[in-house]
């Protein structure tokens, strides 16, 4: 494959030393998609959204492709004359085109963490394609996918570019890590978390590339300005992945709230639905597996890269709410453990940098889980989801080590361990999701626990032919 065959805007037919680096690495990344990308599905045709520019009219460009030969390209949102850092104790300087040396390690740290989340969630969701609910949500799946493999060679990019030797090295890492490996796990552990049901999958899509959005959104403020202009294309395509994981769980809540209302006794699992107390727990789990990634919520590594320029708060430089991109004088309230109870302690804002995501994030999934609940309330159904406290089933930060209930209120581990089948999805749970996990791929056609979508892709109805089949996909089911 020669590079341009490759979409890019990042020249590089002119930087033979970058060419020889990716051509070495490309192999390898293939054989690795071989290896754990969607399984059973290479030779089919689907039909996907592929960016050949950053320009409005060239980022999305629909067609039909095999995922083995999709285009996986490397662009940075265009450049638009000298940028300058806009917070920190460096705001008003100069963005970096290159990497200072006295950032070079946390940068790259960022850079791979951020990279290895990339090729993990296509190892955690490999298998889906083979219980898909319509066609419709295989090609979302496989969509997500490919853009997830792109991330990687956004980020792939920038090691080679910028990191030489290291930076090749931790490329190739990359590739060699796995999604719940023993030996070689990746990064972060939410990614080693198992996706084996399509309710997960939609858990993943909207609870934890939520946390993608919130992540690449600050990473887009950076000093570094290839890594901000990398992120800033990023989100573009991770608002679809969004937007799968957020109506994908609003159309299994529109379903079972059907099934309700004809189901004995409203229990849904007599007539295939997945009740409202496991879509409950589900989100419990998932959100909270989440809130994990946003790191301890008194950080010093957060408070450091804000004030050294390397990532900011979420749109430090558009939103009118943010007036102080300093962040000397200002302090966040923070609830903490004292004993046995909590207590409030005032945080430096720059230490709370994490917490002042999470913040964000927070309230952009309550969003969610009220038009959700406006489904349960169209139907006439006095049933409500809700979000646990971010105090709740913590493995990171202040309140790892403790124990809360879902309201966020201190207990025992006995209490919870107790309560643990109320809160968190139960084996029994688990194994009846996966028992309806039948695959439908006939055009037109939904599997009975989930509602169709209230519109197709690029203009299509849900009807369209989104995978043609090089024979029978009932057969790899």
């Amino acid at each position: 494959m020669k590079f341009d065959h490759i979409p890019n805007n990042v020249d590089l037919d002119s930087d033979r030393k970058l060419q020889k680096a990716l051509l070495r690495w490309l192999p390898n990344y293939l054989d690795w998609w071989r290896d754990m990308g969607p399984s059973d599905f290479a030779a089919d045709q689907v039909y996907l959204r592929t960016a050949i520019s950053v320009e409005s009219g060239g980022w999305a460009h629909f067609d039909y492709v095999k995922m083995p030969d999709y285009r996986w390209g490397i662009f940075l949102t265009p450049f638009e004359g000298e940028r300058t850092i806009g917070f920190g104790d460096r705001m008003g300087e100069k963005a970096w085109t290159d990497v200072p040396g006295e950032h070079r390690s946390e940068l790259r740290r960022i850079i791979v963490t951020q990279a290895d989340t990339e090729p993990a969630s296509v190892e955690q969701q490999r298998l889906l394609g083979h219980t898909a609910p319509s066609l419709y949500d295989l090609r979302n799946l496989f969509q997500v996918n490919v853009e997830e493999g792109r991330h990687l060679w956004a980020m792939v990019y920038l090691l080679h570019k910028h990191f030489g030797r290291d930076g090749r090295e931790e490329a190739e890492d990359l590739l060699q890590r796995r999604s719940g490996s023993e030996d070689s796990p990746r990064i972060l552990n939410a990614f080693n978390k198992p996706t084996t049901d399509w309710l997960s999958f939609f858990c993943f899509a909207m609870f934890m590339d939520r946390d993608g959005k919130y992540q690449l959104a600050s990473l887009a403020e950076s000093g570094f300005d290839p890594l901000a202009r990398s992120t800033q294309f990023m989100l573009t395509e991770e608002a679809h992945h969004l937007f799968v994981g957020e109506t994908g769980v609003q159309r299994i809540i529109r379903r079972t709230a059907e099934l309700m209302k004809t189901a004995p006794a409203e229990d849904v699992t007599a007539v295939g639905g997945i009740p409202l107390d496991i879509i409950q727990r589900y989100i419990n789990d998932w959100f909270s597996v989440s809130v994990d990634l946003f790191g301890g919520e008194d950080s010093s590594n957060a408070a450091n890269y804000f004030a050294t320029g390397l990532k900011g708060r979420y749109k430090e430089s558009r939103s009118r709410h943010i007036t102080d991109h300093v962040a000397l004088e200002g302090v966040y309230d923070l609830d903490v453990v004292d004993g046995e109870r909590l207590t409030t302690r005032e945080l430096p804002l720059r230490r709370a940098m994490n917490s002042v995501l999470l913040d964000a994030y927070v309230e952009d999934c309550e969003r969610a889980l009220r038009r959700w609940n406006g489904e349960l309330e169209s139907a006439g159904l006095s049933d409500r989801l809700s979000l646990p406290s971010r105090r709740f089933n913590r493995g990171i930060g202040v309140y790892s080590g403790h124990t809360f209930d879902l309201f966020g209120n201190l207990i025992s581990n006995d209490e919870f361990e107790a309560r643990r089948s109320e809160w968190l999805p139960t084996e029994a749970d688990k194994l009846y999701v996966e028992s309806l996990m039948k695959p439908c791929f006939e055009m037109g056609k939904i599997a009975g626990w989930i509602a169709p979508p209230n519109r197709g892709i690029n203009q299509h109805g849900f009807d369209y032919e989104y995978v043609r089949f090089t024979d029978d996909p009932y057969l790899r089911a």
